[in-house]
């Protein structure tokens, strides 16, 4: 007997997707694209399918449609997809090797670290902090700096000089 009962994902055609016109389609297209990546909206935790709708003066049927259609997935994974890129992009930038794992996933729109940690690893198939180190371990010279861990020790005692 077989230990999992694993069945084929039916493709299911939503009634509305049909109802949208390819020039419609075309259109909202560029628009999301504009807005989610060119004005990085993605970056918003609150930024919504319902606000990107009002944002275009449509629908969110409308919107859910063409992501699917034009992009083959759903608006969440839509977004998360160019979140997860620009993480990337942060845990092996110099500038930014100082940052802990829930300040990334704060810069890139996400609202919690347990979701940025899902999503990356939906992706990426490893977590954010295996990525990084699998990066410093092919890059060594950006290892080079010590990792800043709190004060100073002494600092706190450190008997003050008086002249």
């Amino acid at each position: 007997m077989a230990k999992y009962n694993i069945t084929e994902k039916k493709e299911k055609e939503a009634a509305y997707r049909s109802l949208v016109s390819p020039k419609l389609m075309d259109e909202l297209e560029q628009k999301i694209n504009n807005i989610i990546i060119l004005e990085k909206r993605y970056k918003d935790k609150d930024y919504s399918a319902k606000r990107l709708a009002e944002d275009l003066g449509t629908n969110t049927r409308y919107i859910s449609a063409v992501v699917n259609v034009r992009f083959h997935m759903n608006y969440t994974s839509f977004v998360n997809k160019f979140r997860i890129q620009e993480a990337m992009s942060l845990l092996v930038d110099k500038r930014y090797q100082e940052l802990n794992m829930e300040e990334i996933s704060d810069m890139v729109g996400f609202s919690n670290r347990q979701s940025f940690y899902a999503s990356f690893f939906k992706i990426n198939h490893m977590t954010p902090r295996d990525y990084k180190m699998q990066h410093l371990a092919q890059h060594p010279s950006l290892k080079d700096r010590p990792k800043k861990r709190g004060r100073k020790p002494g600092v706190k005692n450190a008997p003050k000089v008086t002249i």
